[in-house]
């Protein structure tokens, strides 16, 4: 059964594809989280690298990009940006003295402490019509078919 179109767009059905309703979400998710946050000064792209480091500090550019789903190419210029506006610090790696280490700076942390409720609010707007079994149903299934495909 079609949902009743309200907004203009068009109502999602049983014959929508898994492909096009992931792609559909992603970028609903990416205009949210640009919206929550330019007051912050950073991009989404950005912040998901900031997240990256949150969980694992210290990281190579190359892995920084693998987890942050960028190039490497983009992550050099993204952490240009990131260290010009004081969110990470980059180190010699002390076990290899030619690779540089990436860190979240105390400003990076605080940026992210600060946008926080904001993002979950993003979230939370998603998830809104489910319980709290299917939304943990539904990051299961997600993580399920990113597995599948990594």
């Amino acid at each position: 059964m079609a949902m009743p179109k309200s907004d203009g767009r068009a109502p999602a059905t049983a014959h929508t594809s898994v492909l096009y309703a992931v792609k559909r979400v992603e970028l609903a998710v990416r205009a949210r989280l640009d919206e929550v946050l330019r007051p912050y000064g950073i991009t989404t792209v950005q912040y998901t690298a900031l997240t990256v480091l949150d969980r694992h500090d210290g990281l190579p550019a190359a892995q920084l990009a693998r987890d942050s789903f960028v190039t490497a190419q983009s992550t050099a210029d993204l952490v240009r940006v990131l260290e010009r506006q004081d969110l990470v610090v980059r180190e010699r790696n002390p076990r290899n003295r030619r690779e540089l280490l990436i860190h979240l700076s105390p400003t990076g942390r605080k940026l992210l402490d600060d946008v926080a409720e904001n993002v979950g609010e993003v979230e939370r707007r998603m998830t809104g019509g489910l319980t709290p079994e299917q939304a943990e149903d539904f990051r299961r299934a997600l993580t399920h078919a990113w597995h599948a495909l990594a």
